[in-house]
């Protein structure tokens, strides 16, 4: 929830318009501001970008405890499950790499934090709709797994610039966000769970 707070915080802060379709979720993480020619020309200037590299950090930080805490309230026991965990954790390594090294200050190691995320996070994710639980509710196992197929696809078309009319920024949109809405669809089950004890089939 924090990561989306922000960066509706940071993208706010832009002088000329933050286009969701035209700029990277990076962009408003990058520390120069600068034309930046590939893979599509635009300006970026973010005033914000120490605030959304620390939402990036505190992101991964996050999602890797969750990946380390949750047990048999979300998990069966078996590899699939353990697979997918360790998958979800490296998403969460890459979050921590893609805010502590922006694009424009180290390219390599922010593009190493983005095909964690991206790659590794999704894949997990596929695997995470085989992985929980027999009592987590049918529709939130099936659904996981086609929000990883989802983003996995996106991100094959993100990497070859075939954007189907959502542009640079949105297509990598498809590719990022299915992970970080699974995860805000898990912690509010956890805590409605937490709450009022969930009957089997939440």
């Amino acid at each position: 929830m924090q990561f989306f707070v922000i960066h509706v915080i940071a993208e706010s802060a832009w002088a000329r318009p933050y286009s969701w379709a035209r700029n990277n979720i990076s962009d408003l993480g990058n520390a120069h501001c600068a034309l930046q020619s590939e893979p599509e020309p635009r300006y970026i200037c973010s005033p914000e970008h120490t605030l959304m590299n620390g939402s990036f950090v505190a992101l991964g930080v996050l999602l890797v405890v969750g990946a380390a805490l949750t047990g048999s309230s979300l998990w069966r026991r078996g590899g699939t499950a353990a697979v997918s965990r360790l998958l979800l954790a490296c998403a969460g390594a890459g979050f921590v790499l893609a805010g502590l090294a922006p694009s424009d200050v180290d390219e390599n190691q922010h593009a190493l934090g983005a095909l964690l995320i991206m790659a590794a996070g999704n894949i997990g994710l596929v695997l995470a709709g085989f992985g929980l639980a027999e009592h987590i509710a049918a529709p939130l196992r099936w659904g996981t797994s086609l929000l990883g197929v989802t983003a996995i696809t996106a991100f094959g078309l993100f990497l070859s610039q075939h954007y189907l009319g959502l542009g640079m920024g949105g297509m990598e949109r498809v590719a990022a966000f299915p992970l970080l809405l699974w995860v805000l669809a898990v912690g509010i089950r956890g805590l409605i769970c937490r709450a009022d004890r969930c009957r089997p089939g939440l």
